[in-house]
């Protein structure tokens, strides 16, 4: 691992713990460390690692849901909330998955779609609408959220049709086949691979609407804006509705807190324009 994502990836883990401290107003609820499990599970580590964290309103009723996925290149991290999401007038849930090495793909992925599947049968019990469920990420959070929207077979196997899905907005999310992927099979981490565990390679027509984020160019991950606009021109090509940014002056760290920034501003447009039409 390059020493320059190593220092990404810790103080990722840091910041995890900084935001988990975040306090939520008024009219706000969390609930924390909720099994999204569907089965009776005896594996120590799948028990520890599958949990959820919920905040929602209490104030309201059939309200939108962002479902969050924490960075640290599939190995590193844990479930937080980013402070520019809180008290927005949705509900957002933070969840924990599976790691390298202790477990191999496509187990994170499997679990990320674990969870989504108990937030869409379960939504409704906290006043949410399961119609406006929406997915994001940042980095391999990111890449979570590309895979479950555009391979179907990982919600598919909850019974969760993946276009049932409102839209996914990744941040600076892998859309080649992920780094520690090719490192668990032994090969270099920086030469691409397009497989069936890149998001680029599980493109459809029909798929939901998507708001790509990266930060700039010349500051990102290697690649990483490259592999967004490779995976826009796709989408665009076969008639998705997609957006790509491209955040000047951020690299793949600073870029989070801007890139939610804007995600808050997507939610707060697409309830407005669901109001209008309600």
């Amino acid at each position: 691992m390059k020493r320059s994502t190593f220092i990404f990836i810790i103080c990722q883990v840091l910041l995890c713990y900084v935001l988990q401290a975040q306090e939520i107003t008024e009219g706000y609820r969390m609930e924390k460390n909720i099994s999204y499990l569907h089965t009776d599970e005896t594996d120590a580590y799948k028990q520890e690692r599958c949990k959820l964290d919920i905040i929602y309103p209490t104030n309201k009723e059939s309200f939108a849901t962002l479902v969050w996925f924490h960075g640290g290149g599939l190995e590193f991290g844990a479930k937080h909330f980013p402070k520019e999401l809180l008290n927005q007038g949705y509900a957002v849930v933070a969840v924990n998955y599976r790691l390298s090495p202790r477990a191999s793909n496509p187990a994170y992925t499997e679990d990320a779609a674990e969870a989504v599947a108990w937030v869409f049968e379960n939504i409704q019990k906290y006043g949410g609408d399961p119609a406006q469920i929406y997915l994001s990420g940042h980095s391999a959070g990111g890449y979570l959220v590309l895979m479950l929207g555009l391979a179907k077979d990982y919600l598919g196997k909850w019974g969760i049709d993946a276009n049932r899905l409102a839209g996914v907005f990744p941040i600076s999310g892998q859309t080649t086949t992920h780094y520690t992927i090719r490192k668990e099979r032994g090969l270099p981490s920086d030469v691409p691979i397009i497989d069936q565990y890149a998001p680029s390679n599980n493109v459809r027509k029909d798929a939901v609407p998507m708001m790509l984020i990266t930060g700039d160019r010349e500051l990102e991950m290697l690649a990483r804006y490259e592999e967004n606009a490779h995976l826009y021109a796709l989408l665009k090509a076969m008639g998705v509705e997609v957006v790509l940014y491209e955040l000047q002056g951020f690299n793949h760290g600073t870029v989070l807190n801007p890139a939610c920034l804007l995600i808050n501003e997507k939610m707060k447009a697409l309830a407005k324009a669901r109001k209008k039409t309600n």
